[in-house]
């Protein structure tokens, strides 16, 4: 999940995430990227306005995802645009 830093703008988040939809095809492994913006009416979501979810073929294709040269590209361009970030790796059985 993401939040992004008051001054940052829609444009702005939209060049992130289509960088991070980039990735697929380019990265061996990661199969499918999906994002969004917070829409619930609970409140939850403690500041945090977009979410995104990463499909990776492999544990050890998200393990080789984190190094790759394309993953540190996109990082230069989203995380300084980031107030916050929380990531929640899992798999499912």
């Amino acid at each position: 999940m993401f939040q992004f830093h008051p001054e940052i703008t829609p444009v702005q988040i939209d060049e992130c995430f289509s960088e991070m939809r980039g990735m697929v095809g380019k990265i061996p492994g990661l199969l499918s990227m999906e994002h969004g913006p917070y829409e619930s009416s609970e409140g939850l979501n403690d500041g945090f306005t977009h979410g995104f979810v990463m499909t990776f073929s492999s544990q050890e294709a998200r393990d080789a995802y984190l190094p790759h040269e394309e993953h540190e590209r996109v990082k230069e361009i989203v995380v300084p645009r980031l107030a916050r970030v929380i990531v929640f790796d899992f798999e499912v059985p």
